[in-house]
Parts: structure tokens; C-alpha cells; sequence
């Protein structure tokens, strides 16, 4: 049986008004897979396409069960990533929920968004900043599982030799993020 798209839609805004939602999620410029609780952003995710279910699943394990795909939950963000991807944005004004993101990674997710645009730091430099300057694994840690990446720019965050390591997304989409910055990393 095919659902009609506008019951489909009047569903999930039906859910959404009734509060039965937990967390949203959509596909954005495909394979991403952009999430938002009631609070704000909360995913953003390379390659959902390959496993959506396991991504799913962690939105559920985190947020609650509710997880249901709601496109109209995503709009800004979903517009403020295609202007960024586009090259019209520099900045993000997206709330972001860091529900059961631990203290450390917390602090240090604070000051990553404080790394201007097309500029980067280095893992040492941000555990300074933090004012734990012997701490730049641990900050690497926490950048490797952020979970808003592009919004909370761990890509801008590169080795003390100024060389590209450690991304979750990939070295590839590391360089392509700061390529897309003209952030000048070689």
C-alpha cells in the first residue's frame, strides 16, 4: 500500500505537534544524515547511507525510541548546509544538543567553535586553550567523536606539523572541507 504524501507529511507533523518525536532526522546532500532533538542539532553523519539503521539506533539510544524521519524538523539546518557547502556561509546559527556528550568532550567541542572559518589549530593548540596543554590526544579523542562535525568544525583542527590527520570523516573530506574554506593546508 502507498501513503498518499500529504497524509505522510500530516503524520509526521501530527507527531511532532503531539510531542511524540524524540529526536528527527533527514538525509541532507546525500550521505549525510543530519539529526535534531527538541533542544537543537544533535547528528550530523558521514555515510548514513552505508548502515542508516546503526545511525538510527544511536539517535535512538541517546534521544529516546521516538526517532521518525521528519524533513520540515532539518529545514534550517538543511539551508544553512547547502549555503555553507555552496560557499555563502561562514558561520552556523544552529542550536546544537549535546545531551550525554561527556564534560571534557563539552569543553572542548565549546572552544572548536570559536576556530574561525578557513583558519585552523592544532590539536596541542586547542588543549591549551582549554588550559590543559598536555592534553591534545584526549582532545583528539573528543574531536573523533563529534557529533556535529561541519557545524562544530573538527576538520579545522590539524597536526602539530600542520598535516592532515585524524578525521572521522575521512582525510579525503578533511581536505575537501578545508579546500572548500580556502583554508591554505598543504
Amino acid at each position: 500500500m502507498t501513503i498518499p504524501a500529504e497524509v505522510d507529511r500530516r503524520f509526521r507533523d501530527a507527531a511532532v505537534a503531539e510531542g511524540l518525536v524524540d529526536a528527527a532526522y533527514d538525509l541532507v546532500d546525500s550521505p549525510l544524515l543530519v539529526g535534531a532533538s527538541s533542544r537543537g542539532l544533535c547528528r550530523i553523519s558521514f555515510d548514513a547511507d552505508r548502515d542508516p539503521d546503526a545511525e538510527l539506533e544511536r539517535l535512538a539510544d541517546q534521544f529516546g525510541a521516538r526517532v521518525l524521519r521528519v524533513p520540515a524538523q532539518l529545514d534550517a539546518a538543511r539551508r544553512q548546509l547547502d549555503d555553507y557547502f555552496e560557499g555563502r556561509r561562514r558561520t552556523f546559527e544552529l542550536e546544537v544538543d549535546l545531551t550525554g556528550v561527556p564534560a571534557f568532550q563539552q569543553e572542548v567541542l565549546r572552544e572548536l567553535a570559536l576556530v574561525p572559518y578557513a583558519e585552523t589549530a592544532t590539536y596541542g593548540g586547542l588543549a591549551q586553550r582549554i588550559g590543559r596543554p598536555r592534553a591534545a590526544r584526549a582532545v583528539g579523542g573528543a574531536l573523533n567523536r563529534n557529533p556535529v562535525p561541519i557545524v562544530l568544525p573538527c576538520h579545522r583542527i590539524v597536526g602539530a606539523s600542520g598535516s592532515l590527520v585524524g578525521y572521522a570523516g575521512g582525510l579525503d573530506r578533511k581536505r575537501a572541507l578545508l579546500d572548500l574554506e580556502d583554508a591554505g593546508v598543504s
